[in-house]
């Protein structure tokens, strides 16, 4: 899992920032919509409105929120058509970038990321530009405090998950990052759960995610504009998710609250 270093700390640290600006919730019941819509309304049978429940759930998304969004995607409630897009670009240094999106109007959708690359200098890209420089997988971080590995190893295989590693630790508090083939995500994330709390631990961040193969390194003044250029991305409405072979690890602290 190359270039993966301090993940959690680094989402974290976006989420704190989205949840202030009043977007995360929103962006939270756009995915429990689709899922729900796309797969019915019951999440023991879904699988991505369970891992969007837990999701939201791990958000402190209110209950009434949640269940509002599934009534909407399944119908009972009237709701907005969404559908999902992926782009590609290039940030500053030539840093690569995908950026999932959820619209109800992509012909407003796509000039907006046009304007925010182009106005920073960067610039969209054509599809399979530069995603073949990450692995889509699934990815499960846990959390907790004085964890035998060698255990968490043992029910990590037993699950089906391809491989884990030291994500993050502070103290005696450590975070562990799973990762999984796409496909067996959600089978994954049902074997691990039950076994993850008999030992004490708490999933922190489950779902599919673009991890960069490699990363790229930045002189400071570089690395701070493509973090804005990230920010800006992730503050648009109908981004989900922004992904990047950026190494932030070094200015994540200067990542703005």
């Amino acid at each position: 899992m190359a270039g993966h270093s301090k993940w959690a700390n680094i989402k974290h640290k976006k989420a704190a920032q989205d949840a202030k600006r009043g977007k995360i919730f929103n962006k939270l019941a756009k995915e429990i919509e689709v899922a729900a819509k796309l797969g019915g309304s019951d999440e023991n049978a879904n699988p991505r409105l369970r891992t969007a429940i837990l999701k939201a759930r791990q958000a402190n998304m209110p209950k009434d929120n949640i269940e509002r969004a599934i009534k909407k995607g399944a119908g009972e409630l009237e709701g907005v058509n969404y559908e999902e897009f992926v782009y590609e670009g290039y940030g500053p240094g030539g840093t690569a970038i995908i950026i999932e999106v959820m619209t109800d109007k992509k012909s407003r959708t796509l000039p907006e990321i046009k304007s925010i690359f182009t106005k920073s200098g960067n610039s969209l890209a054509e599809s399979g530009a530069v995603s073949y420089l990450f692995d889509h997988v699934g990815l499960i971080l846990v959390e907790g405090e004085n964890i035998d590995e060698e255990k968490l190893l043992d029910i990590v295989l037993e699950s089906g998950a391809e491989d884990f590693e030291l994500d993050d630790e502070v103290g005696n508090k450590k975070i562990y990052a799973i990762k999984t083939a796409k496909e067996n995500f959600h089978s994954v994330l049902t074997a691990l759960e039950p076994k993850l709390q008999e030992m004490g631990l708490k999933i922190v961040e489950s779902g599919l995610k673009y991890v960069p193969q490699t990363t790229i390194a930045l002189p400071k003044e570089q690395a701070l504009k493509a973090i804005k250029l990230i920010e800006d991305l992730e503050n648009h409405d109908d981004v989900q998710n922004v992904y990047t072979n950026l190494e932030i690890g070094e200015w994540a602290e200067e990542i703005g609250a």
